[in-house]
C-alpha cells in the first residue's frame, strides 16, 4: 500500500485499515428483520397433527410479578397453534424429571411446563407435558441456538393440543435462575405478526446515505482542504509525520476477505460473551478516534485559530490543546454508551460513534482507482454471497445473518446502525451492517475527489451518479428484504449500482481508462 501526506488532522490511518476486516462482518442489513416465519424451509415432513408452520415466537415472563425482557423461541411443527397477539401470562412450573420425559412429581395443571432437552423426543415431552395437565411446554435446548421441532415419516399423528415452544439455553437459563431462587414466574407466549410498513427503515436509509455523502466531502466541506493531485510522493518525503492516509492497492482486497472469513467463522463456531467484549472494545477504540476528529474539525472549521494552541506534555511532547478537550470528552461519550448500551436509548450513541468512525475511516482509507474499487468489491460482492446464501449448504445455517444476530448473553455486534422498529411488537431494530457504508462509500469517495481533481462539476463528473447509484442500491435491498422476509447481502445490490454505474458513465464519457488507472 502506499502512504499519502496530508495537513488535515488525521489520526488513525493504520487503525482504520486494521478495523476495514472487521467492519467487513457486519454486512448483512437488516439481519434480524425477517419475518416471523423465517425458521419454516418447508423441508420437514407434513401430514395431519404435524404441519404447523414454523414461526417465530415472543416469550414474554415475569419475576415476582416484574416483567423481563422477552425472550424468542421457535414453535413446533406439532400442537396448538400460538395466536398472534398477547394473551393471558401463566405460571411456570419446572417439571421433575427435569427433562419431562416422565410423570411429574410436581402439579403441572393450568401452568406452562418448563422442560430441559433430552433423553426422549420431543412429542413424548409435549405429550407428558400435555396429560399433566399443563397448558404449554416450553423446551430449553441443550446449546445457543433453536433447533426446528419437526416429524420423521414414520411418526404417527402426534395430535398434541398445547402449544410446543423451544428457546436457547442462554434464554433458559434466566428463567431457571429465577425459578431456583424461588421467585414466582410467569410466561406469556404467542406469535405477533411483522407489520406490512417497516418505519424504521427510511430513516435508516437516510442516515446511510447521509454517511456516505457527509464522508465523501468531509475534507472540502469542513475541513476546507482541496484533493491534492499526484504529489503523495513528494509530499511523504517532505513530511513523513503526516504521511497517515492509506491507500489501498488490489493485493489489499484478498486479504481483507481472507481475514475477515476466518474471523467470521470463528465467531460462528465460537461465540462468546469475550469475543462479543472483543468487538465492543474495538468499535471504541475506533470510535473514540472517530469522535475526537470530527470535534476538532468542526472546532477548526468554526475558529480556525482553536487548533494552533498547544502544550507540551512530560513523556508526550507538543499535543494540541484542542486534543486534550476532545479527546477525553470522547473517552466519556464511549464509557458512557458501553454502560447503557442495551438500553432504550443506547442505539443513538451507537449511531453517532459509528457515523463518526466511517467518517475518519473514509478520510484517512483511499480508493485510488476502479480498478483497485472492482478487487475490493467484487471480492466483497462474492463474500457476501457465498456467507449469506451458500454457507447453509456448508454449515446447516447462515453464518453470516447467525453471527450477525449474536446471542442471548453478552453485547450485541457493535458494528451497525439501527433504528429501532417502534410499530414491531417484537421490539427489535432495523440493521446496516458498517461495511455495507464503507465499501461502497470507498469508490464514492475517490469519484468526488477525482472530480476535483479533474475540475469536474455536478452534471459532468462521477459523484452525483455514484449517489444516487448508491441510494438505489440501498433501497433495493430494502424492497428485496420485504419481498424475501430474510436478511440481505447488501453489497448484491450496491455494487451493481455503484461500480457498475461508474464503470457505464465513464465508458460512455470515454474516460474508463483515466479512471482505471487513477492515482488521485
Amino acid at each position: 500500500m502506499t502512504i499519502r501526506t496530508s495537513s488535515l488532522p488525521r489520526r488513525g490511518g493504520g487503525l482504520a485499515l486494521l478495523l476495514l476486516p472487521v467492519l467487513l462482518l457486519a454486512r448483512t442489513a437488516a439481519a434480524a428483520g425477517a419475518a416471523a416465519s423465517e425458521f419454516d424451509d418447508g423441508t420437514s415432513p407434513k401430514f395431519p397433527g404435524c404441519d404447523n408452520t414454523l414461526q417465530k415466537v415472543k416469550v414474554t415472563y415475569w419475576v415476582g410479578g416484574d416483567e423481563q425482557d422477552s425472550l424468542t423461541g421457535i414453535s413446533a411443527r406439532f400442537g396448538a397453534v400460538l395466536p398472534d397477539t398477547a394473551g393471558e401470562k401463566k405460571p411456570a412450573v419446572q417439571p421433575d424429571p427435569k427433562v419431562g420425559c416422565a410423570k411429574s412429581s410436581k402439579p403441572l395443571a393450568g401452568s406452562v411446563a418448563v422442560a430441559d432437552r433430552g433423553e426422549c423426543t420431543f412429542i413424548e415431552k409435549a405429550k407428558t407435558a400435555e396429560a399433566g395437565g399443563a397448558t404449554a411446554l416450553l423446551i430449553v435446548n441443550e446449546e445457543d441456538a433453536l433447533q426446528k421441532m419437526v416429524c420423521t415419516d414414520k411418526d404417527p399423528p402426534p395430535n398434541i393440543k398445547i402449544p410446543v415452544v423451544m428457546v436457547s439455553k442462554s434464554a433458559g437459563d434466566k428463567i431457571h435462575s429465577a425459578m431456583s431462587s424461588g421467585n414466582k414466574v410467569d410466561i406469556l407466549m404467542y406469535a405477533p405478526q411483522k407489520p406490512p410498513f417497516d418505519g424504521a427503515i427510511p430513516f435508516l436509509w437516510m442516515m446511510a446515505v447521509g454517511t456516505v455523502a457527509c464522508a465523501s466531502v468531509w475534507t472540502f466541506a469542513v475541513v476546507g482542504e482541496e484533493p491534492k493531485k499526484n504529489d503523495a510522493a513528494l509530499e511523504a518525503e517532505e513530511n513523513p509525520a503526516d504521511a497517515e492516509v492509506v491507500e489501498l492497492k488490489t493485493t489489499t482486497a484478498l486479504v481483507f476477505i481472507v481475514t475477515s472469513s476466518f474471523v467470521l467463522l470463528f465467531l460462528f463456531f465460537f461465540k462468546s460473551t469475550w469475543s462479543a467484549w472483543l468487538l465492543v472494545f474495538l468499535f471504541c477504540v475506533g470510535a473514540i478516534q472517530g469522535m475526537e476528529y470530527v470535534a476538532s474539525s468542526l472546532a477548526i472549521r468554526v475558529c480556525s485559530r482553536c487548533g494552533e494552541a498547544k502544550v507540551k506534555l512530560p513523556g508526550i511532547g507538543n499535543v494540541k490543546v484542542l486534543t486534550l478537550v476532545t479527546l477525553p470528552l470522547a473517552f466519556i461519550f464511549a464509557g458512557v454508551w458501553v454502560a447503557y448500551q442495551n438500553s432504550s436509548f443506547g442505539w443513538v450513541g451507537q449511531n453517532f460513534m459509528g457515523i463518526c468512525m466511517m467518517i475518519l475511516v473514509l478520510q484517512v482509507v483511499h480508493m485510488p482507482n476502479i480498478k483497485v474499487a472492482s478487487a475490493l468489491l467484487i471480492a466483497a460482492f462474492l463474500y457476501d454471497i457465498f456467507w449469506v446464501f451458500i454457507s447453509p449448504l456448508i454449515f446447516k445455517k447462515s453464518v453470516m445473518i447467525t453471527v450477525a444476530r449474536g446471542s442471548d448473553d453478552g453485547p450485541s455486534l457493535p458494528m451497525v446502525l439501527k433504528m429501532p422498529k417502534e410499530f414491531d411488537t417484537w421490539n427489535g431494530y432495523d440493521m446496516i451492517g458498517f461495511g455495507d457504508i464503507l465499501f461502497p462509500g470507498l469508490l464514492v469517495a475517490f469519484s468526488f475527489r477525482f472530480d476535483r481533481i479533474h475540475g469536474k462539476g455536478v452534471t459532468d463528473g462521477y459523484f452525483l451518479f455514484l449517489m444516487i447509484g448508491y441510494a438505489f442500491g440501498l433501497s433495493c435491498t430494502y424492497v428485496g428484504l420485504y419481498l424475501m422476509n430474510s436478511g440481505q447481502p447488501a453489497l448484491l445490490y450496491l455494487v451493481p449500482s455503484t461500480l457498475g454505474v461508474i464503470s457505464l458513465v465513464g465508458a460512455k464519457r470515454g474516460e474508463l481508462s483515466q479512471l482505471w488507472n487513477a492515482k488521485s
